[in-house]
């Protein structure tokens, strides 16, 4: 996870607007990111601005790792860098795009890829090899989170549930079924949540 005083991706919610808001998921995520990864058409905002300004949408990838029908589930811990999230269940591993290693000013896709990859083993080490597939866009204005982020959806495609927490605020890992996070449903955050219920389909 990034300081609270780095440097996060983010677009101007107007263009999210234009290129068509929706509330949940969305499964047409290259329409958006075509535009949104477009250099030009995002930049990088001090993340304690970022976090209350509801004029821009904070890029978050949000990497499913699948394997069979199971993902991987965790709980945030105290350590976690987004409070608001703490002790909540999650099926996404990923956090804000910053600029440690790339342009200060704007990101193409590759540059967006390279970042997802970072991210993901900051916070766990996958030991076996793994498909990774953009399948949908996540957006949800109703929490105080959600207005200010905007998820892309990968699918980690495992060949074994083999994965270790990197981070410290990574706790109880473990590959549940849909089954089973169904019965997690009330303590996960709501992106997991939405996510949860359209499981099948993000699998698929």
């Amino acid at each position: 996870m990034g300081a609270p005083n780095e440097n996060v991706l983010v677009v101007r919610r107007n263009l999210f607007d234009q290129l068509g808001s929706f509330h949940g998921l969305n499964f047409e995520p290259q329409r958006y990111l075509d535009a949104i990864l477009a250099r030009g058409n995002n930049h990088f905002l001090a993340r304690a601005t970022a976090e209350n300004d509801p004029t821009h949408k904070q890029i978050i990838p949000y990497a499913i790792l699948a394997c069979g029908d199971r993902v991987l589930h965790y709980v945030r811990g105290r350590k976690a860098g987004e409070q608001r999230l703490v002790a909540k269940g999650s099926i996404g591993i990923g956090g804000h795009m910053n600029d440690k290693d790339e342009s200060l000013f704007a990101w193409d896709e590759q540059a967006y890829r390279a970042g997802v990859e970072r991210e993901v083993n900051e916070e766990v080490i996958i030991d076996t090899p793994f498909e990774d597939r953009i399948v949908a866009l996540l957006n949800d204005d109703t929490t105080e989170v959600g207005r200010v982020h905007l998820g892309v959806v990968h699918i980690f495609r495992l060949e074994e549930p083999k994965v270790q927490k990197r981070e410290a605020m990574i706790t109880n890992l473990a590959f549940l079924t849909r089954a089973e996070l169904l019965e997690r449903r009330e303590n996960l955050e709501t992106w997991s949540q939405i996510c949860v219920a359209h499981l099948d389909r993000l699998l698929a």
